[in-house]
């Protein structure tokens, strides 16, 4: 049998050179075959147009100034914390004072046993959770109101510039943050409680951002100041958490916010692990102090 010879004038595949076609890709005018057409609006193209046209789309979706996804309800993570601390302060009325003994932050203490077998509670004997647990207790009307207030006011904005991702971790580690301090400065007897540490982290993480967008800082920095004044004129309140709040929100944000483009991950990443590890080895070193 004879070979049939190409016709002349027909060009080969781009991607199947034993192929002749007649047919083109509109996208980069390259020959394709059958096997490497992909129908279109107008005519065909070839696989790989068609996989570089999917990798821009998804590189040409919007994104917050860190770099999170842009979500249709900006608000719902800040919804979710404040539904989340109202349900335990539910739950403390419901309860009594015995869920804030067992989920407030507590250094390390004795509660009840007898002398010759005491029982400790608390941090130091174990208790790590309440470090977390303790940023979503509340007692008093007010001190929730107050804090709950300062969530709904900060939190939107918050989520919507960061993400939620990035939001969740702001709120978490400044909680975090604000509940070492307490521990590692405040009397190891004392039971702490309250989201203001991580309300503190929030109002660290807004003067980042001002600064960042280069809007006015007044009205920030005067509110901020405001609060600084009645943590250290008003008695009761653990200025520690305050303070650790504070300083773990604007250090996370800054390295949220002013990431360069090119390594905004990993460098994102890098910062919450720092200012995790801090709270680790701080807890350690205090933890070590108490049973020592």
């Amino acid at each position: 049998m004879t070979q049939q010879q190409p016709q002349p004038g027909l060009a080969r595949c781009y991607q199947h050179q034993d192929r002749e076609t007649g047919v083109r890709c509109t996208r980069c005018e390259r020959p394709i075959c059958p096997a490497c057409m992909v129908p279109a609006a107008v005519g065909y193209q070839c696989v790989g147009c068609v996989r570089g046209a999917a990798g821009a789309a998804r590189a040409a979706r919007p994104r917050t100034l860190a770099g999170g996804r842009i979500s249709a309800n900006a608000g719902l993570v800040t919804k979710v914390l404040l539904a989340m601390n109202v349900a335990v302060f539910l739950a403390v009325l419901a309860r009594g004072d015995q869920l804030v003994v067992d989920l407030g932050l507590v250094g390390y203490a004795v509660d009840g046993g007898s002398v010759f077998a005491p029982n400790w509670i608390g941090v130091a004997d174990g208790e790590w959770y309440r470090l977390l647990t303790s940023a979503f207790l509340h007692q008093e009307i007010w001190h929730i109101g107050f804090n709950m207030l300062g969530l709904w006011l900060l939190g939107p904005p918050l989520e919507s510039a960061l993400g939620r991702a990035r939001f969740v971790a702001l709120y978490l580690l400044s909680a975090l943050a604000g509940s070492t301090l307490s521990y590692v400065l405040a009397d190891q007897t004392q039971l702490s409680l309250g989201a203001s540490g991580a309300i503190f982290g929030l109002f660290g993480a807004t003067a980042v951002l001002a600064r960042r967008l280069r809007y006015d800082m007044r009205p920030i920095m005067l509110l901020l100041a405001i609060n600084l004044v009645i943590t250290f004129a008003w008695s009761g309140i653990a200025w520690q958490a305050h303070i650790g709040g504070l300083i773990a929100g604007a250090v996370v944000a800054a390295g949220l916010v002013w990431a360069p483009r090119e390594r905004r991950l990993p460098i994102q990443l890098g910062v919450c692990a720092l200012v995790a590890a801090a709270v680790l080895v701080a807890c350690l070193i205090r933890t070590s102090q108490l049973l020592g």
